[in-house]
């Protein structure tokens, strides 16, 4: 039996207080729902000893998503698929599509909801339903988890030209990145996914003022000409005038998801695609005999420098310009404006310690490390600009980012100081972090002070600062002149490849116990399938397997979103099981691939698995076969020291050449 009780306050109910907990037999579980804010979490111990039958579960405002029916389904799965003996720690669930959470699930200070039920089905959607109507509501009262799906792609477009009009601008570029050029963002930074209504992670979108007709003129080289034509979503070599950029991976969830009345669909890295830099410089080269230059406008914070450097080297050569915001006198991206009260919120969780006994190296030593390297460089400042950077270096994690354990900062180290940049009353709530930042000499700055610092520190004489411009916005790298900037891989990347002896026990033990989950989902899996004869959906498969994760020690989220993948399902890249009509069911008659993985606080794991419970057709286990060829060829390779990834890459994909068959991505 599981039983469950419900508080919001701004301290925890001590557990001996608890009616029912004096009273649990050793077969029953009570489940403590601590609805509170970001600081209250991180004052608390994260997995605090507590008898075998009780779990606390922390509901954080970064952690629930209030709109969403699926991630409190997720959450109240989860309270119930979590009854199991071993399990004696506490977890925060993060649901992977998490917004912002204003209010409460009960209106008075503290409440208590105890329901004796075992785990039936009348039971669990008594609870869902109780569940749902509670989030429902907070999120009518709530401005940032408002639905962004109001305004139609046509419209949003609309509003966004007239913005360009404002400034001159031709073209406005729209890329998937936050201001640390993270891969996965947080949602306040998804403009890209707003604006396309594409929510892959990789892509960007380019705005033009006007549709256009790309002509082939005579000065044209026989490859430009070829280059411009067969894109999706456009006739001949005629572009709507919004253009989307991805990868392969996401071919068939852009094809599905863009609106081409309004968009052209451009296949990345395919032959007859033109990069974004061609692409423009085509155009401004057609402008040529017009009026003006050919003006695209950027958000200098969320591209990198080094494409902003190729972009304007390449337009300057063809009468265009590349116009940062910042110098046209606007503040904000334009995206912003149009986005407008429905933009959700900017993350705010608190910084949280990552033991010593996990990172392996204290934050002295790890400040000494790169000043010595400074040193070899005549650098008199570094600036680290990724959130995992940051975390590393100073040995902190937060969740800012689903499945992700960073939190927003920038950090610059110089030869005696060392500033962390951030917003600190929401960041530091955590008396141990602060502690921790002092005992390094790490001082703490606004998080918006940052180009004022660096652009004082040039100004010096001698001064060279290190940045990797492949990973650092624009906005910084334009601060720095040219004679001041030292453009190289930064300090800490290598640090993070080559991992000490703790790091490496946290690796083995994370995998270990998500071995452990992995072989009960597997028993699970089978049973229900083969011996009860079970189909069962994709959803369900996502929620058992989470469930199972978080019943090990440590656990704190998954490490990305888990792709369940029944049939054709598994080939799409970076599938997401929805309730919709593509979702499928595994039985005995479909393969299913598994890709998912586990955050601990000691360790990341990432596990791809293909199974088939059933009668396997000979095509499928021909290809099966020659996949395992292609695994065991890279596996047992031994090949010289700096070799290029891109040449061991062959033997994984000999077996599929051999029947001509082209794998299109890894």
């Amino acid at each position: 039996n599981s039983y469950i009780y419900i508080e919001r306050q701004t301290d925890f109910t001590p557990i001996q207080e608890i009616d029912k907990y004096n009273t649990l037999t050793d077969r029953e579980t009570l489940f403590i729902i601590s609805v509170c804010s970001d600081s209250i979490i991180s004052r608390e111990v994260m997995f605090p000893n507590q008898p075998h039958h009780v779990r606390r579960i922390f509901l954080t405002p970064s952690s629930i998503a209030s709109s969403s029916r699926r991630s409190v389904f997720l959450f109240a799965c989860t309270c119930l698929f979590i009854n199991h003996p071993r399990t004696s720690h506490s977890f925060v669930f993060n649901p992977v599509s998490a917004v912002n959470y204003t209010g409460g699930l009960h209106s008075s200070s503290s409440s208590s909801s105890s329901s004796s039920s075992s785990y039936s089905k009348p039971a669990f959607t008594t609870l869902l339903n109780s569940m749902s109507t509670a989030s429902s509501s907070s999120a009518a009262a709530s401005p940032a988890a408002a639905s962004t799906a109001e305004l139609a792609t046509g419209e949003i477009l609309a509003k966004l030209r007239s913005k360009m009009k404002e400034f001159d601008l031709d073209a406005f570029l729209v890329p998937s990145d936050d201001p640390h050029l993270s891969e996965y963002t947080a949602l306040a930074y998804r403009r890209r996914a707003f604006v396309s209504k594409f929510t892959g992670s990789a892509g960007t979108a380019l705005i033009l003022a006007d549709d256009i007709i790309v002509g082939n003129d005579d000065e044209d080289s026989e490859e430009e000409k070829e280059d411009m034509v067969e894109v999706e979503g456009n006739e001949a070599a005629g572009y709507k005038n919004a253009l989307l950029w991805t990868d392969s991976r996401y071919f068939n969830e852009a094809g599905m998801q863009l609106d081409f009345e309004h968009w052209t669909l451009m296949k990345q890295g395919q032959k007859k695609t033109p990069t974004i830099t061609a692409f423009l410089t085509k155009l401004a080269k057609e402008k040529k005999n017009g009026e003006g230059k050919f003006r695209v406008g950027i958000d200098a914070f969320v591209h990198s420098a080094s494409f902003c450097k190729e972009l304007n080297e390449a337009l300057e050569k063809e009468n265009g310009i590349v116009c940062p915001l910042e110098e046209l006198g606007q503040t904000e991206n334009l995206v912003d404006e149009i986005w407008g009260d429905s933009r959700p919120a900017l993350p705010s969780s608190a910084f949280r310690v990552h033991p010593l006994e996990y990172a392996g190296a204290s934050v002295s030593e790890k400040l000494s490390s790169i000043r010595k390297k400074m040193k070899k460089l005549d650098a008199t400042l570094s600036v680290f600009s990724t959130l995992d950077d940051v975390a590393y270096l100073l040995n902190v994690r937060a969740s800012d980012v689903d499945c992700n354990p960073v939190g927003v900062a920038y950090c610059t180290v110089s030869m005696d100081s060392a500033t962390l940049y951030c917003d600190e009353s929401n960041k530091l709530t955590d008396d141990g972090v602060r502690d921790q930042l002092r005992d390094a000499g790490v001082v703490v700055a606004p998080y918006e002070t940052l180009l004022d610092d660096v652009r004082n520190h040039v100004a010096e004489e001698n001064s060279k600062v290190w940045v990797d411009t492949a990973h650092s916005n624009y906005a910084i790298a334009s601060v720095i002149p040219k004679d001041s900037l030292i453009d190289k891989q930064n300090a800490v990347t290598p640090m993070k490849a080559c991992k000490n002896e703790n790091e490496m026990d946290g690796m083995r033990k994370a995998h270990i116990v998500d071995g452990v989950a992995m072989a009960e989902f597997m028993e699970w899996l089978e049973n229900e399938v083969v011996n009860n004869g079970r189909k069962i959906s994709e959803v369900e498969l996502d929620i058992v397997l989470c469930a199972a994760r978080a019943r090990q020690p440590g656990y704190i989220e998954p490490s990305f979103p888990t792709i369940a993948g029944v049939g054709s399902n598994g080939a799409i890249i970076h599938y997401r099981a929805k309730e919709d009509e593509l979702m499928k069911y595994f039985g005995t008659d479909e393969p299913i691939l598994i890709d998912s993985g586990g955050q601990y606080e000691y360790g990341t794991t990432d596990v791809t698995r293909t199974w088939h419970l059933g009668e396997a057709t000979e095509e499928f286990k021909e290809y099966y076969t020659r996949v395992l060829k292609g695994n065991i060829g890279v596996d047992s390779m031994v090949w010289p020291e700096n070799t290029p990834g891109f040449v061991l890459d062959v033997f994984a994909r000999k077996a599929l050449w051999d029947i001509g068959k082209v794998s299109m991505s890894n």
